[in-house]
């Protein structure tokens, strides 16, 4: 196929846009590089600078490329960022991405595959987490990210676009050619690394009283070239709505300590803090819908490879792309 990726220099973009070519498809990534990489943006593919607040300059790189698919990851991903400043998380993740939706009807695609989140679910009463759980946001990112999936809807009702909305759990892992180089960072895995580094002088654990085992927070952690997996799968598929992605399996803050210390065989201070507002004990997902309409396979389950694969990357890269 002939794709088009919005935010293909990010991480999971610049990882699925590797995964998309190895496969034998032909790829154009359109990034206006304001958190992505130029450095991260796979050779093989054809690329496009420009912002999707400009209409014109998505809607003539769709024009121009004609693609049989569109992968939209160009989104603002900050949670505490979000709670500071709505407004940007509006504007782009929902006001910028009608103009990505628009673009795709007006031109022709039959297929968008959205970079969804489990922030959607907001607190979730039941765990493991399926798409019948109510959509009850609380934070600014997970409600423009619920926005847009509605705005789907109604595109797919309206001019049949078919969507796929893949609500991740959390992303983790690298290939070997390429990781997570966020700045700031803010997801626990590469902060703990840096950690380990000694490019930040300790990591904090927030909470250390939940109902879990061992008190800290339990998420599922994903590794990216199974997400880029479903992104494949899901552009492949007729049906639309949306489908969680996780492992199904929880790991504790703690325990994610202990295994990078592990891998890396560096140990490092840890600092218990007071608990973070609006964080859920546990977010387990669901991904039966996944396996079952999708006919997605997660390979990479075991949670040591996903951070060998994430430290690997950084012993190469250890200044992330600047190298």
């Amino acid at each position: 196929m002939k794709i088009l990726v919005a935010g293909g220099a990010g991480y999971i973009g610049s990882c699925t846009t590797e995964y998309l070519l190895e496969r034998g498809h032909e790829i154009c990534v359109f990034d206006a590089l304001l958190n992505g990489h130029r450095q991260a943006v796979d050779p093989r593919a054809k690329f496009v600078k420009g912002n999707l607040e400009d209409y014109s300059a998505i809607s003539n790189a769709i024009h121009d490329f004609q693609p049989e698919g569109v992968i939209h990851f160009a989104a603002f991903i900050e949670v505490g960022e979000s709670m500071k400043l709505p407004g940007k998380y509006f504007r782009n993740n929902v006001a910028n991405a009608m103009n990505l939706a628009e673009a795709c009807a007006q031109n022709g695609v039959r297929k968008i595959v959205f970079s969804s989140t489990a922030a959607t679910y907001g607190m979730p009463k039941n765990v493991p987490i399926k798409e019948t759980e109510p959509t009850i946001p609380i934070n600014p990112y997970g409600e423009s990210k619920l926005m847009f999936e509605k705005v789907l809807r109604w595109y797919h009702d309206i001019h049949g676009l078919q969507y796929t909305a893949l609500r991740y759990f959390n992303a983790a892992g690298a290939t070997p050619v390429h990781g997570e180089d966020h700045h700031p960072e803010t997801h626990l895995i590469p902060l703990v690394m840096q950690a380990a580094e000694g490019k930040r002088p300790k990591i904090s654990v927030f909470g250390t009283d939940y109902d879990t085992p061992d008190g800290t927070c339990i998420r599922d952690y994903i590794h990216v070239l199974d997400l880029a997996q479903a992104h494949l799968l899901a552009l492949e598929n007729q049906d639309s709505g949306a489908f969680n992605l996780g492992t199904g399996q929880g790991h504790s803050v703690k325990s994610i300590i202990d295994t990078v210390k592990s891998v890396t065989g560096l140990d490092f201070p840890v600092e218990y803090a007071e608990r973070r507002p609006g964080d859920p004990a546990r977010l387990i997902a669901d991904s039966t819908a996944a396996k079952t309409v999708l006919g997605w396979k997660p390979q990479y389950d075991d949670i040591n490879a996903i951070v060998e694969s994430a430290w690997k990357w950084r012993r190469l890269y250890p200044n992330g792309y600047e190298d």
